[in-house]
């Protein structure tokens, strides 16, 4: 039987067609480039929004003077760390029993659990076992704690503070995540509060402890609180996440490997096999750029973030399907969000602060990041801002990879390894890795620079301003954002804010 359509009904199914294609078939159209692109990049690839700051950050000049300034190295504040510091030996000849955590979330918020859990371990006078790292339901990444960190500088660091063990005595062994996973358990600890007090621990778990003598708490994300807690519980908090928690060595070989590119790299293309020749090119300073502008965090935000129509549904459908209407944002509209900062940057946006703070065509960027929502057409505009920008792909072979690629929280922990060697890092948008690389170079005095949000959002919706005034009021609204210390207030984080729990004043 032969069908007929109407020519208003062939063009509303090809259009039907257009849009479910890419959400059904995500992969068989995939441009050349760097990035993955998004499931509408080919379709209704993103144009630039801010074309006029655009145009003038192009033909911006940025003198000697603020150049200087601008990379000059942070001077000292009147801190210093302390956290490694401990007086006298304080494990007990015997413990109580057993710790065990299992972890949830990426790899910074894995790393504030594992400090919170050997916190724990100490208050209850406990053996912790190597925490358990969940499957990343984002990500979906299953990397141990072993294949990210150096289990034995972890032990080692902390062996006269804390017991750690590998894993449980035989006579124990059945204590597993399947175990726990297949009933209620009188073993497992499922009500542990967020920020729960050192007291609920004695109170709560020391009881389970005497008893079995282990005790599984499950889940353990931000399970400890920020305040009333002993200054040693503190200090000890910090001595993991800053001295304990090590990659392992060829995350550390592969961070180092690009770092030495990044500052020897000339402006030219070349091969593979020329990257790692001593002396290619003159050593320079360059800067971390933390985009993370995922699928995950744009749906989340609500923002409107200049995909057209399909992106705007794809958002909205990925917002409904993953937080069942949950998301709080999607109530306001998106100038009422931009107005409050609360719309993480796009990369054009980064990019054209970058260049109002005086970065200029010439600055090493290296972009620290997963996937790009909207992939290449995304960021072209950065790119065409920043040409030198570089990422774990464009400085390395497959081969320098095998280790690390798929592998979510491996690719996130060289991104944190080159990070921390950058003279600069700037983050496009709040979340754990933004707070977890702030927190650790305040605590070595490292430059940073942090995006006024409400500030941008309000620049960026006013669509007459001009490059100067922009650029006027970008460098004064971050005069007082590149590092300067800041107290950790009540119910703030200390791996956000060392000083002054884990930092002192000679």
């Amino acid at each position: 039987m032969e069908l007929y359509f109407s020519g208003s009904q062939r063009a509303a199914i090809a259009g039907l067609f257009m849009v479910l294609l890419p959400v059904f078939l995500p992969n068989l159209f995939r441009p050349l480039g760097r990035a993955s692109p998004s499931m509408f990049s080919e379709w209704n690839a993103p144009k630039p929004r801010h074309l006029d700051l655009l145009e003038g950050a192009l033909i911006g000049q940025t003198s000697v003077r603020q150049q200087n300034k601008l990379w000059s190295p942070l001077p000292n504040q009147g801190w210093k760390p302390c956290a490694e510091t401990t007086n006298v030996p304080s494990v007990p000849e015997k413990t109580r029993g057993y710790i065990q955590v299992f972890l949830d979330g990426g790899l910074n918020q894995q790393k504030m659990g594992i400090c919170d859990a050997v916190a724990v371990a100490k208050i209850l006078n406990a053996t912790l076992v190597i925490p358990h790292l969940e499957v990343n339901p984002v990500w979906k990444d299953s990397s141990s704690f072993t294949e990210i960190f150096d289990v034995d500088h972890f032990i080692d660091v902390l062996r006269d503070e804390v017991s750690i063990v590998k894993e449980l005595p035989s006579e124990l062994s059945w204590s597993t995540r399947e175990y726990y996973a297949t009933g209620i358990r009188a073993t497992r600890i499922k009500t542990a509060p967020v920020h729960a007090s050192a007291n609920w621990y004695l109170d709560n778990v020391l009881p389970i402890l005497q008893s079995y003598g282990i005790a599984a708490i499950a889940p353990f994300s931000h399970r400890l609180t920020f305040d009333n807690v002993p200054t040693s519980i503190q200090r000890l908090r910090c001595k993991v996440n800053f001295h304990a928690l090590a990659f392992v060595p060829h995350i550390r070989e592969l961070g180092d490997a690009l770092v030495n590119r990044l500052l020897n790299k000339n402006q030219v293309a070349y091969q593979l096999e020329e990257r790692d020749r001593i002396g290619k090119g003159k050593a320079r300073k360059f800067v971390v750029l933390h985009l993370r502008f995922d699928k995950d965090m744009a749906a989340h935000s609500a923002c409107d973030f200049g995909g057209g129509k399909a992106e705007k549904l794809a958002l909205a459908k990925y917002r409904q399907v993953l937080w069942q209407g949950r998301v709080l944002n999607s109530q306001f509209t998106d100038e009422k969000l931009r107005n409050q900062g609360r719309c993480p940057l796009t990369p054009e946006e980064i990019g054209l602060l970058l260049a109002a703070l005086g970065f200029d065509n010439n600055t090493r960027l290296y972009l620290a990041s997963h996937k790009v929502y909207g992939g290449e057409a995304r960021i072209s505009t950065l790119r065409q801002l920043f040409p030198l920008m570089e990422d774990k792909k464009s400085l390395s072979s497959v081969e320098e990879r095998t280790k690390v690629e798929g592998k979510a929280s491996l690719l996130a922990a060289v991104d944190y390894y080159v990070s921390m060697q950058s003279d600069i890092f700037i983050s496009a948008s709040p979340g754990n890795m933004h707070n977890a690389l702030v927190g650790h170079r305040a605590y070595l005095n490292m430059k940073i620079i942090r995006p006024n949000m409400a500030l941008l959002g309000q620049l960026f919706l006013n669509k007459s301003m001009e490059w100067s005034e922009f650029q006027r009021a970008v460098v004064e609204g971050h005069k007082s954002r590149q590092g300067q210390i800041r107290l950790r207030k009540e119910k703030q984080s200390i791996y956000t804010y060392p000083a002054p729990d884990c930092m002192c004043q000679p």
